[in-house]
């Protein structure tokens, strides 16, 4: 409502003013067709509280030259396209321009001007037949001015053309249907800065600006802007005339920000930085936005080097011809130095800055009050359809007809081509890139399109830092070492501590720096890794120099299991063959031949098969010699103490042939098992990723469960055939079967015993090859020392494998026992 009352009263003020405006001021030019400005050549940087309403005194007001400047370009402006034969050839432009160096307390009681002139102002339909010749407004400097006055104005659709208002709320045509200006919005300025930052990976920063609606919308812009980037606010402030610069430098120091971005006019970016020199505040980097990166005083203050580098953006230096003249030639017009007169409302003192100040004075905006001027001129030109020298005088020009023509702007001047995209911004033009080098100078070093085609360009050549070297860094935390994580230190992101990534994981810092990404089960990565390596797969091929061996062992066991079954099939009928077990044997080695089948599938790369083939003969057969031994044992034990003290029970074992039922109930079982756990859970191939983290083991997974029955039955017939041969220990010496039993299972037992350690502590490729020897050694246990003994016996000791010495032996034992 504040914005609208005063509004309400500059609109009021500003046409009333073409009647009572004293002619010889220079806030005023009769014409044809008439141009508003709003310009705040005087600026109100401390303002005073008021009780009640009264008019401001603008010439009590600091001047501010580059305003000043500003203003008297549009007074060129007009001048020069007066003098134009081409553009509103017989047409002239005047004005009316208003110092607005206020931007809420500029004009007196409201009431009173409402009162003045109630029907000036009039929403919809056709202009009042004493209608303002004012067509177009130029202006205003900020965007809190704007938005005060833009409602007011673009009730009739009386266009707007900004040179200085860059908030983004201007880019809503809903809000602001007649608002143009010359100026990039802020979405453009915040790019630019975000540009910079990245050129040079600052990601911590902090971001102070002038608290009003420009600042506030360019710090909302700029924290949407670095929303999905490693930039991070590290501290904001909005600056104002009561702004404690010690407190704001003191959170800076304390927070290690070495980034400063300055979102401010000159007026309030001065202040800032004379503080920082008195408070010494040193090696920092200063961002300046265009506003007042091209200030001709700062980089010529006494300690300005102290505080670091400034770098900055602005407007392309554009030299307007003839302005320098016409500076001159107004500045020796002026002789009322002391007097004072009333212009536009407004009393201001009459006494100017020198041609040399005016001159001198920052040059950002200069083109943009220019083409703003020249944007509106050429529009008129268009409505009075200007062609041949002449203009149509007859066209009577409405401020709306304007603005259809001002939306479609399409010329040159000073080689740059005016145009406005479909929110009234403008479609043009470029920023040059600066810093204040050692000489107090804006340097250019790089440039940025605005436009398409985009551009962003820096030559880090040319950059002179405070550092005398490289571009500063400034971190909030130094960047982590290569294969180290960021963990997070608090709310930023910038702020971290650096883990480095365990085996198994990588970090990528250009995808996700903040985690350690565990490797695919394929692959493997030591400690501090960037990048995860393919594993090596390895098992035991058939070519390998220790699987040869054990194969040829096997097939050696094969080879002499079958010599034995000869020798004892040619020796059938003698004591030693009879006694070691008859027709038992051929059984134990002919399953002893089969098991050995197990080992070759030891060898090479697993698959279902081999995995089955590796297991189930030895599984099965073994069973079946473990079963005969079994038998054989407890046969022994008959046959010398049960059969002496338990003749029937001994009857009863012989007529039924119980041996050969043992047998066959223990093979019939096993095959059962095998046949249920293999159809629940087969043994399939694996690969065992757990022991090495740089390499993949191949092998056969057996489900412990559905194997387990099979396993029981083994370690049951190894344990009976255990307890029966130790039973039998003291039999004969010469005719010790069960001692022989006893110690092939003893063998055997170790054997797997050592096995079973060495599986604990080693799970390499080699375990296969120590499994299959295992199973060779389990099978060569029986076939040494059980029957090899009794082929030397038939071979070298003939004279023992007869009746006769059989039957001593028992006989002597028989006494042994029954005493």
């Amino acid at each position: 409502m504040k914005y609208f009352l005063v509004s309400l009263c500059l609109l009021e003020t500003f046409l009333h003013a073409l009647a009572q405006c004293v002619p010889a001021s220079e806030f005023q030019l009769e014409g044809d067709y008439l141009l508003g400005g709003l310009f705040n050549v005087h600026h109100d940087s401390d303002p005073v509280y008021h009780d009640r309403p009264e008019a401001i005194d603008c010439s009590s007001k600091p001047l501010v030259n580059s305003s000043y400047r500003r203003f008297q370009l549009m007074r060129f402006a007009v001048e020069e396209i007066n003098n134009s034969t081409n553009l509103l050839p017989n047409v002239s432009l005047g004005y009316e321009i208003f110092d607005y160096c206020s931007d809420t307390r500029t004009f007196p009681s409201i009431f009173k001007l409402i009162s003045d002139n109630n029907d000036l102002i009039q929403p919809g339909g056709e202009p009042h037949k004493n209608r303002s010749k004012v067509i177009a407004v130029v202006g205003a400097s900020t965007s809190t001015q704007s938005l005060t006055v833009a409602p007011l104005f673009t009730m009739n659709l009386l266009p707007m053309v900004s040179f200085g208002s860059a908030s983004s709320v201007f880019s809503k045509k809903q809000n602001f249907p007649s608002f143009l200006r010359t100026v990039p919005p802020n979405q453009v300025t915040i790019e630019v800065i975000v540009n910079i930052l990245q050129h040079y990976n600052w990601r911590w920063v902090a971001f102070l600006y002038i608290d009003d609606d420009f600042g506030r919308d360019g710090l909302k812009l700029f924290i949407k802007r670095i929303k999905d980037t490693a930039i991070c606010l590290a501290f904001t402030q909005g600056l104002n005339q009561y702004t404690d610069y010690s407190q704001i430098f003191k959170h800076i120091e304390a927070q290690r920000i070495g980034i400063i971005i300055v979102f401010a006019p000159e007026w309030a970016a001065q202040p800032l930085l004379m503080s920082a020199i008195q408070l010494n505040v040193t090696n920092k980097v200063w961002i300046a936005v265009n506003t007042w990166s091209l200030n001709k005083k700062l980089p010529k203050e006494k300690g300005i080097k102290n505080i670091g580098t400034v770098i900055g953006f602005s407007e392309i230096a554009l030299t307007i011809p003839g302005f320098r003249d016409f500076i001159y030639s107004s500045r020796s017009l002026t002789h009322c130095e002391n007097a004072e007169f009333f212009f536009c409302n407004q009393a201001c003192n009459c006494s100017s800055p020198s041609a040399e100040d005016v001159i001198a004075a920052e040059p950002t905006f200069n083109f943009y009050v220019y083409s703003a001027v020249y944007a509106i001129a050429h529009a008129v030109h268009n409505a009075l359809q200007c062609g041949s020298g002449r203009c149509n005088r007859n066209i009577t020009v409405y401020p709306r007809m304007v603005l259809t023509e001002l939306k479609k702007s399409n010329f040159t001047i000073l080689n740059q081509s005016i145009r406005f995209d479909e929110n009234g911004d403008p479609n043009y033009g470029s920023f040059s890139i600066i810093f204040w080098n050692q000489s107090g100078d804006a340097e250019v070093i790089g440039f940025h399109n605005l436009h398409p085609p985009f551009h962003f360009f820096i030559n880090d050549s040319k950059m002179q830092w405070y550092t005398e070297g490289e571009a500063p860094t400034l971190p909030c935390s130094p960047e982590c070492r290569r294969g180290y994580a960021k963990k997070y230190n608090g709310i930023h992101k910038c702020c971290f501590d650096c883990e480095k990534c365990p085996t198994g994981t990588y970090v990528n810092s250009t995808e996700d720096p903040y985690k350690c990404i565990n490797c695919k089960e394929t692959e493997w990565s030591a400690a501090g890794s960037t990048s995860c390596n393919l594993r090596v797969v390895e098992y035991i091929p058939f070519t390998d120099s220790g699987a040869i061996l054990i194969m040829v062992g096997a097939s050696a066991l094969v080879g002499l299991t079958l010599a034995t079954s000869v020798l004892f099939a040619i020796n059938y009928n003698t004591p030693v063959v009879r006694s070691a077990g008859g027709p038992m044997c051929f059984l134990i080695l002919g399953c002893l031949s089969l098991c050995s089948l197990s080992i070759f599938f030891y060898f090479g790369k697993p698959t279902i098969a081999f995995c089955i083939l590796r297991f189930l003969p030895f599984l099965l057969f073994y069973t079946v010699c473990l079963a005969c031994f079994v038998v054989r044992s407890f046969q022994i034990v008959c046959i010398f103490k049960m059969a002496a003290k338990f003749p029937k029970l001994h009857s009863w074992w012989m007529k039924y042939h119980g041996q050969w039922l043992v047998i066959t109930v223990a093979f019939v079982t096993q095959a059962l098992f095998l046949l249920i756990g293999y159809t629940y859970s087969p043994p399939e191939p694996y690969d065992d990723i757990s022991w090495y983290p740089d390499k993949i083991i191949l092998g056969c997974d057996i489900d412990l469960k559905a194997s387990s029955g099979s396993v029981v039955l083994l370690v049951s017939l190894c344990s009976l055939c255990f307890i029966f041969s130790y039973m039998g220990k003291d039999l004969p010496k010469n005719y010790n079967e069960a001692k022989a039993i006893t110690f092939c299972l003893l063998l055997l037992i170790l054997t797997w015993i050592m096995f079973a350690t060495v599986y604990i502590l080693y799970r390499g490729k080699y375990i296969q090859t120590l499994n299959a020897l295992a199973v060779l050694s389990s099978l060569y246990s029986f076939l040494l020392w059980y029957f090899f003994p009794k082929c030397f016996i038939i071979i070298f000791q003939s004279y023992k494998n007869t009746q006769e010495y059989f039957q001593g032996l028992i006989q002597n034992y028989t006494k042994t026992i029954s005493q």
